[in-house]
């Protein structure tokens, strides 16, 4: 891995977050690829989504909706083993999910005078669960359990049909977790098409029929590749988003009493998903920086993915990143804003208190992130690239939208009414003000008299 080295040097704000390691995306490209798929599956629907599911996948999917036999017959066929993994990660994240969903409340101002907030569910969303260079049910929990618990009443999941089918299905482990979840709208689309499905409906689940394959949703989430990202910013305006992910990514804050042996290991459990993944160390001691770099040296070669983790490890993503002391470890993570933050020093409750920007945190040697990617009940779909400084994680309140309700009677408004249309006046908007005085005084137009009317109204 190559060193940045932070040290002796002070660095501005705009030059610390310029310092730190990233993916080159090539976004533009991927907007004029993605662009006219879009355009394509919402003009001809069921036939266009045909057409680019044999042209990027090399299938074309006998059923582009998964018949609802399928996955129970995916779910009998299940390993038991595997089942029960996936039936403890939907608990786990089933009990968090429950505990999320916020209560409505209400502020009363005075008397006669409230202001509710009630937290609606999003009517339908779609989920959309990446294929590629692996198999990811536990994006199907990671997506599904908190729509549920938001209280979702519809919900479709689109993931790519597995070549390893020869039916053209999705892969049996994901059809089958969503029979476990109860999910039966699932479809054998993947990519940008996906998402222009999702956005804006789909006709005819045979090329010559007119009826509807799929309704359009409210919401699109879930990650996905380049062209599945630019395609969810496309169509963001259109439909709501929950972000714009980019590859995945860990960083890593150790002092001189991590195990380096522990650091490589999880460096390399990142970069084997993506050759863009990013694997970040933050670390004060040289003598750890060198020993995790001879421990990646053994590692890598022997480990499944060693091609990809060696591009991912090499790449600018991913770098070991030398600081004067834990202030600028902290400083410099805290830049970086990484998707999985690990925290393993010493104290890591002290230094978890100073983090301000991580999509997920991971304390102490015992917490590494696939915990969090299958098992730890939090949610592993997660803000990438940088944009933990003002994003979040996936979860319950995704799928929710806080909406106001205000209560006013008679005497609440009337106390008012002078000030709001003094306010209203200020802005030049003397129609509001009116609107709020006809309720009180006889002719609000009448302004030779208005303060007169107020007065007589008992509104000053």
């Amino acid at each position: 891995m190559r060193i940045i080295d932070l040290r002796g040097k002070n660095l501005t704000r705009a030059e610390l977050l310029e310092a730190m390691p990233r993916a080159q995306m090539g976004t533009q490209e991927a907007t004029e690829l993605v662009r006219p798929i879009l355009d394509d599956v919402k003009a001809r629907g069921a036939a266009a989504l045909r057409d680019f599911e044999e042209k990027f996948d090399g299938i074309r999917p006998e059923h582009l909706r998964v018949p609802v036999e399928e996955m129970t017959r995916a779910l009998e066929t299940l390993d038991p083993e595997v089942r029960a993994a996936i039936e403890e990660s939907v608990r786990r994240c089933r009990a968090v999910s429950a505990s999320q969903v916020p209560a409505p409340f209400h502020t009363d101002l005075a008397e006669g005078a409230r202001v509710s907030e009630r937290w609606i569910p999003v009517q339908r969303v779609g989920l959309y669960v990446p294929g590629g260079k692996a198999v990811y049910p536990s994006s199907v929990i990671m997506n599904a359990v908190p729509a549920q618990a938001a209280g979702v009443e519809s919900l479709a999941i689109a993931t790519p049909p597995s070549k390893a089918t020869a039916d053209g299905l999705p892969d049996k482990t994901i059809l089958a977790t969503c029979a476990i979840l109860g999910v039966d709208e699932v479809y054998a689309v993947g990519g940008a098409q996906a998402i222009a499905m999702f956005a804006y409906g789909a006709k005819g689940s045979e090329p010559q029929d007119g009826d509807v394959l799929c309704d359009p949703v409210d919401k699109i989430t879930g990650p996905g590749n380049i062209f599945v990202a630019t395609a969810k910013s496309l169509v963001s305006g259109i439909v709501g988003i929950d972000a714009v992910a980019g590859p995945t990514e860990i960083g890593i804050i150790a002092d001189k009493d991590a195990n380096p042996s522990w650091l490589a290991a999880d460096l390399i459990g990142q970069a084997e998903h993506d050759e863009l993944a990013g694997s970040v160390l933050f670390t004060d001691s040289t003598d750890i920086a060198d020993k995790v770099q001879e421990s990646l040296a053994y590692r890598v070669p022997r480990t499944e993915h060693a091609d990809r983790v060696h591009t991912s490890l090499s790449g600018t993503q991913s770098a070991i990143v030398l600081t004067d002391d834990l202030d600028q470890s902290i400083a410099a993570a805290n830049a970086y804003a990484a998707e999985h933050l690990e925290i393993q020093t010493a104290d890591p409750d002290a230094v978890i208190a100073r983090i301000r920007n991580a999509g997920a945190i991971f304390r102490g040697p015992y917490s590494p992130v696939p915990l969090g990617d299958y098992m730890s009940g939090s949610n592993h779909v997660l803000p990438t690239g940088g944009t933990a400084r003002f994003a979040a994680a996936l979860g319950v309140h995704t799928f929710m939208k806080p909406v106001e309700v205000i209560e006013y009677d008679e005497r609440g408004l009337k106390e008012l009414a002078a000030r709001i249309n003094a306010f209203a006046v200020s802005e030049d908007l003397p129609g509001h003000g009116e609107c709020v005085l006809s309720r009180f005084v006889k002719d609000p137009y009448d302004k030779a008299t208005l303060d007169e009317q107020e007065k007589e109204a008992g509104l000053k």
